[in-house]
């Protein structure tokens, strides 16, 4: 493992750190007006980035771009959140059977990634995130709000107008999932921000998902350690 090496993933909506302390990483994410670490030399950082560019200066031969990533089939125009969390999933996952990788990043948006056992990335899909949804309703709509709480009701019909909002909106994420994830042949990582949240509605056998919420930041340790060696 690489040491005193910290990485950062600008996102859409945060900023996304991997800190190494104590021989290890500790992963955290922020708000976008949060600065650098003080424990962080920023010469050292590496970085990526999906999102607007953070009021900090980053050191441009630092970033991590998706032609950087060595996959196979892997278009440069894939973000790079993506290809890193399936260099991530290709190099960590067990897979004795051979199955393909299905990767759901639960953030902004939801994409998801499938590539087979090989490393081939065989293409995706891409729907609005958990939030994105929430926010749509609210600024489309004359009297939806946001809802405070996100607490996921087992009833699929709700009279409570907020929960009615938290229903239809997991079951549009988990219907996306449901539709795309055949067990026999995929196994089914999911990470991201909401990750764990879904993860725990998803109507699938235990064994067939594993959640790995900073999947996308371990494919950036594995990705500068491989060019080290």
């Amino acid at each position: 493992m690489v040491s005193n090496i910290n990485f950062l993933l600008v996102g859409n909506s945060r900023f996304h750190w991997a800190n190494y302390y104590q021989n290890r990483y500790k992963f955290f994410h922020t708000n976008k007006d949060y600065k650098v670490p003080q424990n962080f030399d920023f010469h050292k950082l590496i970085w990526a980035s999906v999102g607007k560019s953070p009021n900090f200066t980053l050191k441009e031969e630092n970033e991590i771009k998706t032609k950087d990533i060595n996959l196979s089939n892997l278009p440069d125009f894939f973000g790079v959140d993506r290809a890193l969390a399936c260099l991530a999933a290709l190099k960590t996952i067990k897979n004795p059977l051979k199955k393909n990788l299905l990767i759901a990043d639960f953030g902004t948006i939801l994409s998801l990634t499938k590539l087979n056992s090989n490393g081939n990335i065989i293409g995706g899909q891409l729907s609005p995130g958990f939030l994105t949804q929430l926010k749509s309703m609210e600024e489309n709509t004359e009297n939806l709000k946001v809802p405070e709480k996100y607490t996921i009701p087992k009833e699929n019909f709700l009279i409570n107008t907020e929960l009615a909002i938290i229903k239809g909106v997991m079951n549009s994420l988990t219907g996306v999932i449901n539709n795309s994830f055949n067990p026999e042949r995929d196994i089914l990582i999911t990470c991201g921000g909401d990750s764990r949240l879904i993860t725990e509605t998803l109507r699938t056998n235990k064994e067939d998902i594993i959640n790995a919420p900073n999947l996308v930041m371990e494919g950036m340790i594995i990705h500068y350690e491989s060019q080290k060696i």
